[in-house]
């Protein structure tokens, strides 16, 4: 897989058959290591890691309803109280982030209301901060710490 402009952490890969896995500490389970996948796996280690965000307040794939059709969103954190604060949307590295990938996270937003937007495909990482009483959103330059969430 590919250098990350992220920091390495110790991941778990095993062999089934012809898949590799990798483990998700957040799911409990192995699953197919995909390079999306190698981009949330290092994602989350470098959020709980570096940027204190709790473990137990994280989900990966969380199911949500849009327009009456099933979504998924990539990881979601919550606060204390277990209301969502932040998606956090992943590309491939070789995906480069647009206007799409963005649409797409702000249209899961419309389903959770959350204050923070995170965009990443290990390689170019954005966070945007979405201020409901004004109506604006203002990208900041860097990933708060959870604690400044």
């Amino acid at each position: 897989m590919i250098e990350l402009n992220l920091p390495p952490y110790p991941y778990k890969l095993k062999r089934e058959k012809d898949k590799i896995l990798i483990f998700d500490d957040l799911r409990r389970r192995y699953v197919t290591l995909t390079p999306e996948e190698w981009v949330r796996q290092h994602f989350v280690a470098y959020l709980i890691g570096q940027k204190g965000f709790p473990r137990g307040l994280m989900g990966n794939e969380i199911s949500l309803t849009l327009n009456k059709c099933n979504r998924r969103c990539d990881t979601v954190v919550y606060n204390r109280n277990g209301a969502p604060l932040c998606i956090v949307e992943y590309k491939a590295p070789h995906v480069e982030i647009t206007q799409k990938t963005f649409d797409q996270i702000v249209r899961y937003n419309q389903v959770l209301q959350v204050n923070y937007l995170l965009v990443s495909n290990g390689l170019t990482h954005y966070c945007c901060h979405i201020d409901y009483t004004t109506g604006s959103y203002t990208f900041l330059p860097e990933i708060p710490a959870y604690a400044d969430l």
